[in-house]
């Protein structure tokens, strides 16, 4: 028999229809956690599993506390709720209304990483915002007036870094391997004031065989896919650092482009500059996720596999 978790009876019918979710998502996200049904009816919350009770009703209670402070709860609240690493901070305004929030305690641990540390590694998974939130932290810098100038660069690994063969100038070659960094910024200042921003050499997005040479002053310079790096390359990248500026350096493990014979410089690095003062490696779990919630499930069937 079904255990009874909650008498929601008490709560407004819009704040009940948010808790369900639509089509009950949000029970059958918890469900699929707790590995039980869970069901609705005559306003009481009821569970098949009655040793996840407890866990259970103090799940849906915070989603009842977010509901009532925010108004509604997104399915990756419920997600990180169920992980124990629910957390939910303002970080910056975007275009129009929009607004940026850390959505985890991951996202957190690597948000305050750039603050507190010249150089962060964030490494994991596709979808936990490490790209988004390195963006994010560097515009915020600019806005402050911190830096003067923003450098975002990737190797371009699927033309071998020789992008000469390639039809079109410099920007028409490299546009395509660079266009999520492009979104990010169009999300947080737009298309216009992004253009003008790199016209005026305020942000600069560039392939990595370009920042060889260079010292790089007053920035806050982000090397992006660096799982795609070669040892020379990431160690190239890292010795570019300027006086007053930050290193972001972000990458998947699970992602590696490179051909069989190449080490991964990301790989290689991460164990030599460990321990370093002034050095962070911040690892980000399937849990910070904040794409739909598929996303996580695939990337836990992958592992299981590998």
């Amino acid at each position: 028999m079904d255990r009874e978790i909650l008498d929601l009876n008490q709560y407004g019918i819009e704040l009940i229809s948010e808790l369900l979710g639509n089509s009950d998502d949000n029970l059958k996200l918890i469900g699929e956690f707790f590995n039980c049904t869970l069901s609705f009816s005559d306003g009481r919350l009821y569970a098949s599993d009655e040793a996840s009770a407890d866990q259970i009703r103090k799940i849906v209670e915070n989603m009842i506390l977010i509901c009532q402070s925010q108004g509604c709860i997104e399915t990756q609240d419920v997600i990180s709720l169920l992980h124990n690493s629910y957390y939910k901070q303002f970080i910056v305004s975007g275009t129009g209304s929009r607004k940026y929030y850390l959505r985890t305690t991951g996202q957190k641990r690597l948000y305050d990483s750039f603050e507190d540390n010249v150089i962060t590694f964030a490494i994991g998974p596709a979808g936990t915002g490490k790209t988004f939130l390195a963006v994010c932290y560097a515009y915020s810098l600019l806005k402050q007036g911190a830096i003067r100038r923003i450098i975002i660069t990737r190797p371009v690994v699927e033309s071998g870094e020789s992008l000469g063969f390639l039809p079109g100038d410099l920007r028409e070659k490299v546009d395509p391997y660079l266009r999520p960094i492009y979104d990010a910024f169009e999300m947080l200042c737009g298309q216009e004031n992004l253009q003008k921003m790199i016209e005026k050499n305020i942000i600069e997005i560039s392939p990595l065989a370009y920042m060889r040479g260079r010292t790089l002053n007053e920035a806050c310079v982000i090397l992006d896919e660096a799982q795609n790096t070669t040892p020379m390359q990431i160690k190239m990248f890292m010795t570019r650092l300027g006086f007053n500026s930050k290193m972001i350096i972000t990458g998947d493990i699970t992602q590696i482009d490179l051909p069989a014979f190449k080490p991964s410089g990301l790989l290689q690095a991460v164990k030599i500059v460990e321990g370093i003062e002034g050095i962070s490696i911040i690892y980000m779990h399937n849990y910070d996720v904040v794409r739909h919630p598929l996303v996580s499930r695939i990337i836990d069937a992958y592992e299981k596999v590998e």
